[in-house]
């Protein structure tokens, strides 16, 4: 049996997979102790123990995470959630919980869900989009995750909207400490804010949506200035890496007319006569993180034995994941 946790920002979720077949078994969600390191420790641990109660069986555990363990140091660097931002998130709880874990970002975790067995199956070449509290990227290479020497391989949200407009410029603070990062326009809140700053309305992104369905033309405006922000910020990623499939997350990945309209409006800023890049909803849906999860532990892989051929991989620089001794 194979569990993984998906630590959100809003809430927590753990779900527990078949290791043979990846089905699921049992799932549980609990509110994130927003603020509290101390409190989103103990939340996560229950959520592991109470589903190995009540299957009666112990698993493997693997975490997905905003932001990434530093090489360098070894604590949480990067994360939206800025309280884990610091922490020696791996020792803390493989402490706690007795045992090897495995760490991943979010967004590696859900692009690796939708890579094994998602909406990128068939695909070599996957990059993940969350699209909710913040705006993240993941990359996966033959259904393994690439992070990189830095672990930021695949931190799409943190560089500058490309070809910016002059009122664009120089774009709203981000919590990283620069100014208009992908981030703050594509994600849940970027999309209220640019709304509010244009027509004075208040909404929240789902409002927005909402409005722009019911043929509100100045919510129409607001959506259709991201999806030109959104098809701008994607061709930059496939003119650096060519990706077979983008699959979009997150609580705007539910807005349809993304999957038509940010492909017909990227092909002027990607330099190619012709884009075969698929733009695709998850299958798994709000899943995909807890999934992508627990796929951090493939079968063949457990308490720390590695697969065949996994250190070769590794080497080439096919690094998975952080694995916590």
């Amino acid at each position: 049996m194979r569990i993984g946790v998906d630590l959100g920002g809003t809430k927590i979720e753990a779900a527990a997979l078949e290791d043979t077949d990846g089905r699921l078994l049992a799932s549980r969600r609990v509110p994130t102790p927003r603020d509290d390191y101390p409190a989103t420790l103990a939340a996560v641990v229950d959520l592991v123990l109470g589903l190995e109660r009540e299957l009666g069986r112990i698993g493997s555990v693997g975490v997905g995470m905003p932001g990434a363990l530093s090489p360098a140091t070894g604590r949480v660097k990067n994360a939206n959630s800025t309280w884990l931002n610091g922490q020696t998130l791996d020792r803390d709880l493989s402490r706690l919980l007795a045992r090897p874990l495995r760490f991943a970002n979010d967004a590696n975790c859900f692009a690796l869900s939708e890579a094994v067995d998602g909406a990128a199956a068939s695909a070599r070449l996957v990059f993940g989009v969350i699209l909710g509290t913040g705006t993240g990227g993941g990359l996966v290479v033959d259904r393994r995750i690439w992070t990189g020497p830095n672990a930021v391989a695949g931190e799409w949200g943190h560089n500058p909207l490309p070809w910016p407009r002059e009122d664009e410029r120089p774009g709203t603070p981000c919590y990283c400490g620069r100014h208009g990062c992908i981030e703050t326009w594509l994600s849940g809140p970027g999309l209220a804010g640019d709304h509010q700053r244009v027509t004075g309305e208040a909404a929240t992104a789902p409002e927005v949506v909402a409005r722009a369905e019911a043929a509100d033309s100045r919510a129409e405006a607001s959506l259709g200035r991201y999806e030109d922000r959104m098809a701008r910020a994607l061709a930059g990623v496939i003119n650096v890496l060519d990706p077979a499939v983008i699959v979009l997350g997150g609580g705007l990945s539910k807005v349809a007319r993304l999957y038509e309209n940010v492909p017909r409006l990227w092909g002027a800023h990607v330099f190619s006569d012709q884009v075969a890049t698929r733009l695709l909803p998850p299958v798994h849906g709000d899943s995909s993180g807890v999934r992508g999860a627990a796929w951090l532990w493939p079968p063949g892989e457990r308490d720390g034995a590695a697969a065949p051929g996994e250190d070769a991989v590794a080497g080439a620089g096919l690094d998975v994941v952080r694995e916590a001794q």
